[in-house]
């Protein structure tokens, strides 16, 4: 026992050890710190230089003098939020100063660019005097759009940010207060709604009272709970009447009684909110609870009761806590990034009750929606839906932008403090949902649909490292059944360097290429079915052991896989002409074709053909583009085509331009259902106001986001230059026509590109199985 247990130590910290200098070297490489001050202009010669500084920033400086408002059209103002702390309550490490908060601050940086575009300058402020700290913020108001006070220790915070708010005429927002406060009242209305029970007539007991607790109780009582029927314990015990010297927060909650613990109090309570400690609530006390209990036991990392012992006394209890292993994880995330979105948006002059009222509504209405909304989702039943386990959604929904922005955006507008009010919600509704695909979140309903129902995929470079990595990756996240073609002795001893926990026959199937049952009646088949396109009965046998990509297409094509994944090595075209010779093209299509994504900051680009045609036709290209544009649709993305020349609107006859001017005609002709333009210049495809001079008439709205190139060369230069330039993360290459769910990468491939293609090919199989059901029907 003493063996076992010091051995369960050891791996713990050795697991621990392992963790912190990830952590370390995560900071410190490849540069220090996790932020950059990016230009967004040109400035590549002196005429640039001339207009970003001396003599011409001038002219905006006298324009804003003239007009304050100004400030918000010519600089980055209106998107730039300072983080301020003096790091006196930083996470759970306590008072440890404003230098060491710094990475925490960058962090919180980080996130508001990546979930809501927005600019942060952080700000650590060596004060902790109350009175000179806000001196300090509040001269701050030139700089930023909106202020985010971190980490500061109550009782200090309530008054540093109500006295900010009064001195400051922008957004101040303390994020620990009411980014926790916000998701805690979503997550009680919803579970109200389950239990029927009244929000005026329940008893709430609330373990803390620090910063988070009071703001929590503040808002349920703005909601609707009775004041009356709180009761909150400190670290002292239960806050009565009675007590000494009382802060004004806690006065709030101060009644008259006798109890002075948790314990004496609990019985029949309807809901408890934890913001404290482990261990502050028993089983016993959650028995002793009214029907139907509502505990949000929001301690990190460890909750004031784990779930699993809640759950096992009352089987009724609904629980929310503040980790992400569990259902209804409450995190600050769900909502700091996309309130400051809507208020610097509408140029609010502050964050009133009215604004977190109205996140509160629109996060809790997004509850009652399937997790991450998709046109095209087949397994509808399999997706998280409203209940006792999804009270919330969770922090990496991609629609968390569109819904809570907008609606505080729009009480921003309702309450009169928008100084820069927007005519038409709705566009700017269709703007959010522009942001919400220009970020990583382009894979979530791919990502989603496939753990909803995983498919079998094969693996031709069986052996390869780079597939061994990203083979553990869909294992762990549950995207596939992964069957690995190679050498089994090879793949295991690579397992083994790789230190990987994949296990043939457990959670992989390796396919051995010198020893498989089927190689018989494969070959043969193989042989039958290209006899006449130059394949020997000797190629025949001698390929159907060596080429992998053709070991994968005939498990495919036999039914022994579901779809495909190769190219990993080798050229393109050699892994193309198996799959064309053995699991062919989609009824309908007369060809394939090659497209790839690049995720940048800003927008998401598909680019076509990237690969197989040298010279499209114009009838190639238009079918090409309807392929394309299913494709985008399975990202949840709305297609808006630009037909790519170096001709403008007929501005030249070259034969390029000329093609591309029949695939409009074509595209035209087919009444197709997605938005499309051409010819035009790559420019005017990507920015709207190009467009809107050259051709004001043109029936694109909005930058395109799916870019038909006239030749392969076009297509594939401009790929990889924006992909290169720009540092961004890619997709690709789909392979567009196939009649079975298959995709061929390319050597320069990453794990992270392969896991991502392995997903999209199990949405394929699963709407492949879902056709094939209801042509049965």
């Amino acid at each position: 026992m003493n063996d076992d247990t010091t051995l369960n130590t050891d791996t713990h910290n050795t697991d621990k050890e392992q963790f912190e200098r990830a952590a370390l070297h995560y900071h410190s490489h490849p540069r220090p710190g996790k932020i950059s001050v990016t230009p967004i202009k040109q400035l590549a010669n002196q005429h640039d230089l001339a207009l970003a500084y001396s003599p011409g920033v001038a002219v905006p400086c006298l324009e804003i003098q003239r007009d304050p408002t100004l400030a918000a059209k010519y600089t980055a103002r209106s998107n730039l939020v300072g983080v301020i702390t003096n790091g006196t309550a930083v996470l759970g490490l306590g008072n440890i100063g404003p230098l060491a908060s710094k990475p925490v601050m960058e962090g919180k940086g980080v996130l508001f660019k990546k979930f809501a575009g927005i600019d942060v300058f952080d700000l650590e402020i060596a004060q902790d005097d109350p009175d000179k700290f806000i001196e300090a913020v509040a001269a701050l108001e030139p700089t930023f759009g909106g202020i985010n006070l971190e980490d500061i220790k109550a009782p200090e915070c309530f008054k540093i940010e109500r006295e900010l708010r009064k001195r400051m005429n922008i957004p101040v927002f303390h994020d620990d207060q009411h980014g926790t406060s916000i998701i805690v009242a979503a997550a009680m209305l919803n579970a109200l709604l389950i239990t029927g029970k009244k929000i005026e007539d329940i008893k709430v007991i609330c373990s803390g009272a620090g910063a988070a607790a009071i703001s929590c109780l503040n808002i349920i009582c703005a909601l609707g709970v009775n004041k009356d029927n709180i009761y909150v314990s400190d670290s002292r015990g239960i806050i009565t009447t009675s007590r000494e010297n009382l802060d004004e927060t806690k006065q709030l909650y101060a009644r008259d009684t006798t109890a002075t613990t948790i314990d004496e109090l609990i019985d029949d309570v309807d809901m408890f909110l934890g913001l404290s400690m482990p261990g502050t609530l028993s089983a016993d006390m959650v028995r002793r609870m009214a029907k139907d209990p509502i505990i949000f036991a929001l301690a990190n990392p460890t909750p004031e009761i784990m779930p699993e012992v809640a759950h096992a006394v009352r089987p009724d209890v609904i629980m929310a806590t503040g980790r992400s292993d569990y259902p209804n994880q409450v995190n600050n995330a769900l909502c700091f990034p996309y309130i400051f979105r809507g208020a610097l948006d509408v140029g609010a002059t502050t964050v009133n009750e009215e604004m977190k009222i109205a996140c509160v509504r629109a996060i809790a209405a997004m509850a009652h929606v399937e997790a991450t909304p998709m046109s095209n989702v087949k397994n509808i039943e399999s997706t998280p839906s409203f209940g006792r386990d999804y009270l919330i959604p969770g922090p990496l929904e991609p629609n968390l932008i569109i819904e809570i922005a907008s609606a505080v955006a729009k009480a921003a507008m309702d309450t009169g403090v928008a100084t820069l009010p927007i005519d038409d919600l709705k566009a700017y509704r269709q703007s959010l949902s522009e942001f919400v695909y220009n970020s990583a979140f382009v894979m979530k309903p791919i990502f989603a649909r496939a753990k909803s129902d995983p498919k079998r995929i094969v693996y031709c470079e069986g052996e390869d490292n780079n597939i061994l990595l990203a083979v553990q990756v869909v294992v762990d996240e549950g995207l596939a059944h992964p069957i690995l073609v190679g050498r089994p002795s090879v793949i295991k001893t690579n397992i083994e360097k790789l230190s990987l926990r994949l296990e043939d026959g457990v959670n992989i199937t390796i396919v051995n290429i010198d020893d498989d049952p089927r190689y018989k009646d494969y070959w043969k088949g193989y042989y039958e079915k290209n006899k006449r396109n130059g394949v020997s009965i000797e190629l025949a046998r001698r390929d159907t052991r060596r080429k992998t990509s053709l070991i994968g297409s005939l498990l495919v094509n036999n039914g022994d896989a579901d779809g495909m994944i190769c190219g990993t090595f080798g050229h393109y075209h050699l892994h193309l002409k198996y799959v064309q010779n053995v699991i062919g093209k989609k009824e309908g299509v007369s060809d394939f074709y090659a497209m790839n994504a690049v995720l940048m900051q800003d927008r998401n680009i598909f680019i076509a053909d990237t690969y197989i045609h040298e010279d499209p036709t114009a009838e190639q290209l238009a079918e090409m583009t309807v392929l394309a544009a299913e494709q985008l649709r399975r990202f949840s993305i709305t297609p808006r085509v630009a037909l790519v020349s170096h001709s403008n609107f007929g501005t030249s006859d070259r034969a390029s331009a000329v093609k591309m001017r029949k695939v409009h005609e074509l595209l035209t002709d087919m009444k197709v259902d997605f938005d499309f333009d051409g010819e035009m210049q790559g420019d005017a495809a990507l920015d709207i106001n190009i467009r809107a001079h050259d051709l004001p008439s043109s029936t694109l709205k909005g930058a395109a986001n799916l870019l038909i190139l006239p030749t392969v060369d076009a297509a594939n230069i401009s790929f990889n230059l924006l992909k290169t330039a720009t540092g961004s993360a890619t997709i690709g290459p789909i392979l567009l026509g196939a009649n079975k769910p298959v995709h061929i990468l390319t050597p320069s491939a990453t794990a992270r590109r392969v896991v991502n293609m392995t997903a999209l090919a199990v949405t394929e199989a699963q709407d492949l199985e879902s056709e094939a059901a209801n042509a049965d029907l």
